[in-house]
């Protein structure tokens, strides 16, 4: 059956409430990469990718800065603390489209087709929920989801709750390959993951 226009309504998330404990506690997401927030790159990256789709941001520091890029939302006071899920849970009580594409804020090299690979089994009606991986390895926070799966998310945040693969598993999710693109999942968790990414970033930027 030809999917409405209605159905194919998406809304995208970006990930940015975490402490960056790795980072020595820096909000990740205004780490600069060739002279550029990372949280800024993500965006220019997935915005294209929605169809006119709002954007919306997790972050619980720095709000009115992200606040400049998109529509910024705390973790609600329930799940404080709850670690990206929380995150998740706000992305998914304020969008207003059938579908949220979620990824986190320091994916800056997200292939251009992310949003349309992660979507389509969902729109076949294979799943609710589907996640990135990669040579092997899961990307969960790279995800596309009904917004109808809300009020089991926060089911089990009350159960106490807090792995994203968990909970992906729990709910029936595909696992999305993009073998093809290995460069676009890489982690930017350390001061050195930054720094080995800065000579690729070069280069990928002008390819």
């Amino acid at each position: 059956m030809k999917q409405t226009m209605e159905a194919r309504r998406v809304s995208g998330l970006i990930l940015a409430g975490g402490q960056g404990m790795r980072m020595g506690g820096q909000d990740k997401g205004w780490l600069e990469l060739v002279g550029a927030p990372l949280v800024e790159l993500t965006l220019a990256r997935l915005r294209p990718q929605l169809a006119n789709g709002e954007l919306l941001i997790s972050a619980n520091r720095n709000l009115e800065r992200y606040a400049a890029l998109a529509r910024a939302l705390p973790d609600a006071p329930e799940f404080a603390g709850c670690g990206p899920l929380a995150g998740l849970e706000a992305g998914l009580a304020a969008c207003a489209a059938p579908w949220l594409v979620a990824v986190p804020c320091d994916l800056p090299f997200l292939p251009a087709d992310l949003a349309s690979r992660l979507l389509a089994p969902l729109l076949r009606g294979e799943a609710s929920l589907s996640a990135a991986s990669c040579a092997g390895r899961q990307h969960p926070a790279c995800m596309a989801l009904s917004v109808e799966l809300l009020e089991d998310l926060r089911a089990y945040l009350r159960a106490g709750g807090r792995k994203v693969r968990e909970w992906q598993a729990r709910v029936g999710a595909l696992q999305i390959d993009f073998d093809d693109a290995p460069e676009a999942f890489r982690n930017l968790n350390t001061p050195d993951d930054l720094a080995a990414a800065e000579a690729y970033a070069s280069q990928w930027r002008q390819s």
